[in-house]
């Protein structure tokens, strides 16, 4: 399993879908992953430190979780089957119980911010879907946006479905 960060939420042009990008601590890779107008809101107001005036669902599910005394231990990203992404978030229980709970993406890498649980994704994920930026653009965090935007405004969900 590869650690990642989320690099943030942008917007797939020209179709306006939201897109979560996640890149390899340390690698250039980065992985796009397309959600939700709802969990593109969700994972950028954890990004941003945004405290709603309600709950939101993931905010309410990481207090059910403290509650009961389970804390979630990370996330982890590991199939991609017919274009769509697979993940588990890890728990443990107040009595040591490890427990995994299948989960989406985008559902998972919200909660795992509001927490600061770790991201990780499997190296066969990122080997198939990830994409790696020019190693001329490392270093230089606005070039690699930019060049992650221009690759983003031609691409779609079917570019990274695997093959039969």
């Amino acid at each position: 399993m590869i650690l990642v960060n989320v690099a943030g939420v942008r917007m797939e042009m020209p179709s306006n879908t939201p897109i979560v990008l996640l890149n390899e601590t340390h690698g250039s890779r980065y992985l796009p992953i397309w959600i939700g107008a709802v969990e593109a809101t969700a994972i950028a107001y954890a990004q941003q430190g945004v405290t709603p005036p309600r709950p939101m669902t993931h905010d309410l599910i990481i207090e059910l979780l403290d509650e009961l005394g389970a804390q979630l231990t990370g996330v982890r990203i590991t199939a991609l089957t017919d274009g769509v992404f697979f993940a588990f978030l890890d728990l443990t229980t107040s009595g040591g119980v490890e427990r995994e709970l299948s989960a989406r993406p985008s559902d998972a890498i919200a909660l795992a911010l509001r927490v600061d649980a770790p991201i990780t994704v499997s190296a066969e994920v990122l080997e198939s879907a990830g994409v790696a930026i020019p190693e001329e653009a490392e270093g230089e965090s606005q070039d690699q946006v930019e060049a992650f935007r221009e690759f983003l405004d031609g691409v779609s969900p079917e570019d990274f479905e695997l093959p039969e």
